[in-house]
């Protein structure tokens, strides 16, 4: 009988070199959230998705319609087009469907002169890592995926059940392009978002909830900046009140939450106020992102925070008469939790101990962050669980890179997961070959 998983390991091992020259390449397409390049990276996907011989779904998302779905997540950048691509290597059609799935979108670079190691999209690699502004977050989690799947077909391996590798856009701003796929039809057993998790097992995620926050001053001349009143200095009781609520809020958090110092954060990325410096500022405008609790409701998070703003507002003479605003724009990601009873969690886990002989130790943890997690366990009840190569803590900030080591390792123990979720023909007979590819 033979042994597939050490022939599929065997084909990847063969192969690592094309694929950190894949990653790079693909981190030189700056394919920013909303940007054409989103759009053209999604298309060199599906050209390799073909020339592989997977069958492609390459599609269009129809974006007013997706748009007005009661579901949608939000978007916070504009976007004219949009596609989803799914490729499947289908199996003998008697066994379990397994999904990985990864986004395409990275976000901005920030300012250059911060990046000590040159072209945020050069790609550039040494001997240990990859560089560049995707690199952990997450195209190497996707490439990692596209490899495990090309070394299951090229080794001839005889899955009984489909292995589907979803491309998505618009992950770094509400989910679009897994929302999109989802309503496309697309579904399966089981998924796992090789998202940046230093190779550990993340079954939950946090959610995250976009906010904007206006707050008005009166505007005079700064020589007589006692006449009118600045909306600078009314944000700062805002600010204060923000930063207790957070304190409040992450009083008591889930077990899983327990290795960071905030689990559910509050934070304002964006401030702009003022036109002219010699003008007493009348409005500011500040953005900014609640952190939900793992099973707390969106609806109750949102109501938190509006509480928080109008306790500020009441206690302070000019904003009692002149309340701030709250709009919730955005990406709006509730928290997500791998379902109880489920076994993905183990398999991955016995998986990636299986490819590194147990020599890297893994942990569980719940991430502070929200992802597409919530939508594939929330809309569509399939057990999904973050594993993929990289620390967070480097992702969205300079210099982000990846170590190729993890790389390797997640694409190995997710074609050996493939394996043993899918199942394999006891004879290792039939090829695999497939019809046009069909949502199921």
């Amino acid at each position: 009988m033979t042994d597939w998983r050490a022939r599929v390991l065997q084909c990847l091992d063969e192969q690592t070199d094309a694929m950190v020259a894949n990653l790079s390449d693909l981190v030189r397409e700056p394919s920013l959230s909303g940007s054409d390049v989103e759009n053209s990276a999604q298309c060199t996907l599906a050209e390799v998705f073909d020339s592989e011989g997977l069958d492609t779904d390459h599609w269009q998302i129809p974006l007013e319609e997706t748009k007005a779905d009661p579901d949608f997540p939000g978007m916070e950048v504009t976007r004219e087009e949009a596609w989803g691509l799914v490729g499947r290597l289908p199996g003998g059609g008697d066994g379990p469907t397994l999904m990985l799935n990864g986004h395409i979108d990275v976000v901005p670079a920030g300012q250059l002169s911060t990046w000590t190691h040159g072209d945020p999209f050069s790609g550039r690699a040494d001997a240990q890592r990859v560089y560049g502004r995707g690199t952990c977050d997450m195209k190497a989690g996707l490439v990692a995926a596209l490899w495990a799947i090309k070394a299951l077909r090229r080794s001839g391996a005889p899955l009984r059940g489909d292995v589907l590798l979803a491309s998505v856009q618009g992950e770094e701003d509400g989910g679009l392009g897994t929302f999109a796929t989802l309503r496309r039809g697309w579904r399966a057993d089981a998924c796992v978002i090789p998202e940046p998790t230093s190779l550990d097992l993340v079954p939950a995620n946090a959610g995250s909830l976009t906010f904007r926050l206006r707050i008005a001053g009166h505007a005079t001349h700064a020589s007589r900046r006692t006449a009118g009143v600045s909306a600078i200095d009314k944000f700062w009781p805002v600010a204060r009140a923000l930063a207790e609520l957070e304190r409040v809020r992450n009083a008591d958090t889930h077990p899983l939450f327990a290795r960071w110092d905030i689990a559910y954060p509050l934070s304002i990325g964006i401030v702009r106020a003022g036109e002219w410096a010699s003008t007493v500022p009348d409005l500011l405008v500040a953005e900014g992102r609640l952190g939900v609790a793992l099973g707390e409701p969106v609806a109750e998070a949102r109501t938190a925070l509006e509480h928080a703003v109008s306790e500020a507002c009441a206690a302070d003479p000019w904003l009692r008469t002149h309340p701030v605003s709250v709009e919730w724009w955005g990406g709006q990601f509730a928290s997500g939790q791998l379902a109880a009873g489920s076994d993905l969690l183990d398999r991955l886990g016995a998986a990636h101990v299986a490819v590194t002989g147990g020599v890297s130790p893994q942990s569980v943890w719940g991430a502070p962050y929200g992802s597409d997690l919530r939508l594939l366990t929330g809309l569509a009840a399939i057990p999904t669980v973050h594993y993929g190569p990289g620390d967070v803590t480097v992702a969205h900030g300079p210099d982000e890179f990846v170590p190729i080591a993890e790389v390797v390792t997640c694409a190995r123990a997710l074609a050996a997961l493939a394996l043993d979720y899918c199942g394999t023909d006891a004879d290792g007979g039939r090829a695999i070959d497939g019809a046009d590819a069909q949502p199921s």
